[in-house]
C-alpha cells in the first residue's frame, strides 16, 4: 500500500507540474531600449513583480552612472568643483575599477576622461554641427584627459578624485553592460537560470533558449545600409557587446569622422576597423573590451586580444575591385568557443 500511493502521489505530482512559461520584458533606459526574454520552469514567477525589480536595478543604475541625468551619482561628481576625495558606492566603484584594468591593459585607449574631446568634436550633448575642432582646441581638450593621470580610485575608503576641477567621467561605454549584468542577478535572485538580457545591443545569457538550444545571436554586418547578418554567434553563458563606428559619426568636407575618440592623438580613429565584437564572462567587460578595441583596431587590438586571453571578432574594411567590402578576423579564444557549437 505505501508503494502504490507513492507511485499514486508521483502521479498526482506530475500532473500538477506546469510547463515552463516565457516572460518577455522590454521598455526604454540608458537613452537605449531593452529586451529580456526568462524562462520560468516553475510557472509560478509573478511577471508583474520581476517587471518591478527589474525597473528597480535599471533605476539604480542611471541613478548612480548616467551622463545624462544632472543628479546622477557621477554627474555630481563631475560638476563638483573640488579635487578633494569624494566617496562614491560601491556600484560606481566596481565599474571605474573595471575601466581603469582595461584603460591600463589597452594602452590608454580606453578612457573615461575623453569628454572634453567628445564634446569639441560634437559627439556630446550637442550635434556635430560646428566646424571641426582646430588643432588649438585638441591640444586645449588633450590637457584635460587622461584616465591614469587624473582620476584616482581609492578602495579604503571608497573615494574617487580627480586632479582637474573640469574633470568629467564618461562612463557609457561600459556602463550599458554593467546594467545588464544587474538585471541578469535580479533574474538569477529570482531563481531563473534561462534568460537573455539585453540592453542596446549589449546582452547576457544563461542557459538555454525557450527551444531549448543555446542562445545564438546575429552580429550586424558594420553597414548602416544594408542590415544583414555578418555572423551568428553561441553566447550561452557569456556576455557580448559590439562596438561600430558605422553609425555614430558625421561627414565634412569629404571626411568621415567617427565617435571613437583615440585619447592619444585627439582625434576620431582613422583605421579601417569597422566593428569589433566581444565574448567575455559578463557584459560589463565586453562592453568596455569591445570599446577598446575598436580604437586600437584589429592589427594591435588583435594582439591584445591573445595576451588578454578575450573572444574577439574582428570586421575591418576592405577594397575589393573598387568595391568596399568587409573581411573578418577572430581571436583564438574566439575561433575555440564557435568551435563548441
Amino acid at each position: 500500500m505505501a508503494r502504490l500511493f507513492l507511485v499514486a502521489m508521483m502521479f498526482f505530482v506530475a500532473a500538477c507540474k506546469s510547463d515552463p512559461v516565457t516572460l518577455t520584458f522590454s521598455g526604454e533606459t540608458m537613452g537605449t531600449t531593452y529586451t529580456i526574454v526568462a524562462i520560468d520552469k516553475t510557472a509560478d514567477l509573478s511577471s508583474d513583480a520581476l517587471q518591478t525589480s527589474i525597473t528597480a536595478a535599471l533605476t539604480k543604475v542611471n541613478s548612480q552612472m548616467s551622463n545624462w541625468d544632472p543628479n546622477s551619482e557621477i554627474s555630481r561628481f563631475n560638476a563638483a568643483p573640488s579635487t578633494d576625495p569624494i566617496a562614491i558606492s560601491p556600484e560606481l566603484a566596481n565599474v571605474v575599477a573595471a575601466a581603469n584594468a582595461i584603460h591600463q591593459k589597452s594602452e590608454g585607449l580606453f578612457d573615461v576622461t575623453l569628454g572634453p574631446l567628445i564634446e569639441i568634436w560634437g559627439f556630446g550633448a550637442r550635434t556635430p554641427d560646428s566646424p571641426v575642432p582646430t588643432h588649438e582646441a585638441i591640444a586645449a581638450a588633450m590637457q584635460q584627459v587622461g584616465q591614469a593621470k587624473i582620476l584616482s580610485l581609492s578602495q579604503d575608503p571608497l573615494t574617487l578624485r580627480k586632479s582637474l576641477p573640469q574633470t568629467s567621467v564618461y562612463l557609457a561605454a561600459i556602463a550599458k553592460g554593467y546594467g545588464v549584468d544587474q538585471v541578469a542577478a535580479v533574474l538569477a535572485e529570482a531563481g531563473i537560470t534561462d534568460y537573455m538580457v539585453e540592453i542596446g545591443g549589449d546582452l547576457v545569457t544563461a542557459g538555454l533558449n525557450p527551444n531549448g538550444e543555446a542562445w545564438r545571436i546575429g552580429i550586424e554586418r558594420p553597414d548602416a545600409a544594408s542590415q544583414t547578418i555578418e555572423e551568428i554567434v553561441d553566447v550561452s553563458g557569456l556576455g557580448m557587446a559590439t562596438s561600430g563606428d558605422y553609425r555614430n559619426y558625421f561627414e565634412q568636407d569629404g571626411i568621415r569622422y567617427s565617435h571613437i575618440i583615440d585619447g592619444v592623438t585627439g582625434r576620431p580613429i582613422t583605421h579601417g576597423t569597422a566593428s569589433v565584437t566581444v565574448l567575455a564572462e559578463n557584459a560589463m567587460m565586453a562592453d568596455g573590451w569591445a570599446t577598446a578595441l575598436l580604437a586600437l583596431g584589429q592589427d594591435r587590438g588583435l594582439k591584445i586580444a591573445e595576451t588578454e586571453g578575450l573572444a574577439v571578432l574582428f570586421i575591418a574594411r576592405r577594397a575589393d575591385s573598387g568595391e568596399t567590402g568587409f573581411a573578418t578576423t577572430t581571436s583564438s579564444q574566439f575561433s575555440k568557443l564557435q568551435a563548441k557549437q
